[in-house]
């Protein structure tokens, strides 16, 4: 699998229920949990006072990542992403 910086700045559209905002937070918690378990989720991170969210994620290519790993989350309508695919770098402390 190859691994792909991800920027997700996500939107709620005007006057969309509180209700179903909660729905799908909650929802995009377990599906993130479920990616995790299945490594396509490797880490998240949000910068402080920022917005946005950055994260590490597993796919066999960007088609797989934008088709079956982000777009079934469940905030994924609402999103506005940017994908950068990573490569291993000859001085990574973390290869093997």
């Amino acid at each position: 699998m190859r691994e792909f910086l991800v920027e997700i700045t996500t939107s709620v559209p005007d006057g969309t229920p509180e209700e179903e905002v909660a729905e799908r937070r909650a929802a995009e918690a377990v599906r993130a949990r479920e990616l995790a378990a299945t490594g396509h989720l490797l880490r998240l991170w949000r910068p402080v006072g920022e917005l946005r969210s950055i994260g590490v994620w597993r796919a066999d290519d960007e088609a797989q990542l934008h088709e079956r790993v982000l777009g079934t989350l469940p905030l994924r309508p609402w999103m506005q992403l940017t994908v950068t695919p990573l490569e291993s770098h000859p001085n990574d402390p973390g290869r093997s």
